[in-house]
C-alpha cells in the first residue's frame, strides 16, 4: 500500500468545483488520499497543484518539489489548459508530460494519470478541440505504457462526459464528478474496496428542448466563456498569485 502520495497538476487536481475558496477545496485527489488514509494510519499526502497552470508551468514549478518529497505514489494530471490554447504544440506538451511521468517513475513512485472525456459533449462550442484531445489522450497512453504508469481512461466511459458531473462552467468537475474520478483512480490503482461502478452510466433523463438548450448555451457563454477568453487576451490566469494548498506531506485529518 502507498504511504506518501503527491499530486501535481492544475485546477482539477487542486479541487476547483468541489468546495470553494472560503471553505476550502476538496477535489478528487483529496478524496483519493482520504481512501488511502483509511487503509494506513501513517499515510501522508501533499497536493502541489495550482489552477490555471499550463503543463510547462506544472513541470517547472511542481516536479522538483514533488521529487524532493520522495513519494511512492504520484498523480500527474495536466495538459487540458494547453489543448484549449490557440498556440497548442502537441509534441511539446507530450514531451513535458513524459518528463514528469518519467522522472517520478524513475524516482521509485508509482505514477497515475488520466485521459480526458469528449469535450464536445460537455461544451458543444468546444467540439472543434476534440481532435487535439483525442491525440493527446493517445499520447498519454503511450507515455504511461512506456513508464509503467496507471491510466484512468475517462475518455472510454460516457458517464465522464455527462454534464451532471460537471460544474456550471463546464471546465471543472462538480462534487459528484470529483467523487467519481477519485473512485476511478482507486479502481485503476486496485485499492481495496474499489470496483468499476464509477464507470457505469447515470440513470437516463429527459433531454431538454431545443429552446432551453440554446438559452443554456447563451447563459454559459456570457457567464463563463467570455471571462475565460478575456483572461486569455489579457494574458492573465485564474491562478495568478496562488500557491499550492498543501505543499508538504501531512497526515489526513
Amino acid at each position: 500500500m502507498y504511504a506518501r502520495y503527491v499530486a501535481i497538476g492544475d485546477s482539477q487536481t487542486e479541487g476547483v468545483g468541489d468546495g470553494d475558496d472560503e471553505r476550502g477545496l476538496r477535489g478528487w485527489a483529496d478524496r483519493l488520499a482520504e481512501r488511502i488514509a483509511g487503509l494506513d494510519p501513517d499515510f501522508r499526502y501533499a497536493n502541489l497543484a495550482v489552477r490555471g497552470r499550463l503543463i510547462g508551468e506544472v513541470r517547472a514549478q511542481q516536479l522538483g518539489p514533488a521529487l524532493e518529497l520522495e513519494p511512492d505514489l504520484a498523480t500527474v494530471v495536466a495538459g487540458l489548459n494547453d489543448v484549449l490554447r490557440s498556440e497548442y504544440d502537441g509534441d511539446a506538451v507530450a514531451a513535458q508530460l513524459e518528463e514528469m511521468i518519467g522522472a517520478l517513475s524513475g524516482s521509485g513512485a508509482h505514477v497515475a494519470t488520466v485521459t480526458y472525456p469528449d469535450i464536445g459533449e460537455i461544451a458543444p462550442i468546444a467540439r472543434r478541440w476534440q481532435p487535439r484531445l483525442t491525440e493527446f489522450n493517445a499520447r498519454v497512453r503511450e507515455i504511461a505504457a512506456k513508464h509503467g504508469a496507471t491510466v484512468v481512461e475517462a475518455d472510454r466511459y460516457p458517464v465522464c462526459a455527462d454534464r451532471r458531473i460537471w460544474s456550471h462552467d463546464r471546465l471543472h468537475l462538480n462534487p459528484a464528478g470529483h467523487a467519481l474520478l477519485a473512485d476511478g483512480f482507486a479502481h485503476a490503482l486496485a485499492l481495496p474496496g474499489s470496483d468499476d461502478s464509477w464507470s457505469h452510466p447515470l440513470p437516463e433523463r429527459r433531454a431538454p428542448g431545443i429552446s432551453r438548450m440554446v438559452a443554456g448555451e447563451v447563459r454559459w457563454a456570457v457567464a463563463f466563456l467570455a471571462p475565460w477568453l478575456w483572461r486569455r487576451i489579457a494574458g492573465r490566469s485564474s491562478g495568478d498569485g496562488r500557491t499550492a494548498k498543501r505543499p508538504q506531506l501531512l497526515p489526513m485529518r
